[in-house]
């Protein structure tokens, strides 16, 4: 049964729509003292894209802290992939907004992400989809629109609740590869950081 916290955000329906193979799950709750950051604090930490750039994380075949995300920048749409800059914090929350973004990622490369964000009070939703392969040593592992990461964040009486949903749809031999879930793992620390620091 889903929290009353999440009553608004309608996973199972979003889910049914995906048909993941793979799933991960994430449920976290930032504690603060007053005050506690709103909805437009939150809004403008995820519009700090080229923060995700450099963000580390434990890599156990290098046993070393390496950078994930060896580059990440704002994208001007799905078809001019030519770099924008961040725009200066907002003023005011819209309702919602689509954004597109690249992140060049250390095993899959140049990674294309379509940002998508709603406002469902009391929280937010934000959703990245690829809306390239994702390769890894030019073999193709999970093809367009076929990952995707789902957060859904709402500040609480305790400080700030971040949940996130995270799939991939992949074939079998791609599954006896590569280690999915622990990919995905990763990656939803490393944005979890980064949406965290962002509100800070």
């Amino acid at each position: 049964m889903l929290s009353p916290v999440l009553s608004s955000f309608n996973i199972p329906q979003y889910l049914s729509k995906k048909k993941p193979s793979f799933l991960v799950e994430s449920l976290i709750v930032v504690p603060f003292t007053s005050p506690v950051p709103n909805l437009l604090a939150v809004y403008n930490s995820l519009s700090r894209i080229r923060d995700l750039k450099g963000r580390l994380y434990r890599s156990f075949t290098r046993n070393a802290d390496v950078p994930l995300f060896e580059n990440a920048m704002r994208l001007e749409s799905e078809r001019k992939l030519n770099a924008i800059p961040d725009p200066p914090p907002a003023s005011s929350l819209p309702s919602a907004e689509t954004n597109y973004i690249l992140l060049k990622d250390i095993n899959f490369g140049n990674s294309y992400y379509r940002a998508e964000l709603s406002v469902e009070r009391p929280g937010l939703v934000y959703t990245l989809t690829n809306f390239k392969t994702l390769s890894y040593l030019f073999i193709p592992v999970i093809r367009e629109n076929k990952f995707f990461t789902q957060f859904y964040i709402e500040p609480i009486e305790e400080g700030v609740l971040l949940y996130c949903v995270a799939g991939a749809d992949v074939s079998d031999f791609v599954a006896r590869k590569v280690d999915i879930p622990s990919a995905i793992e990763k990656r939803i620390r490393v944005i979890m950081d980064w949406i965290i620091d962002g509100f800070q």
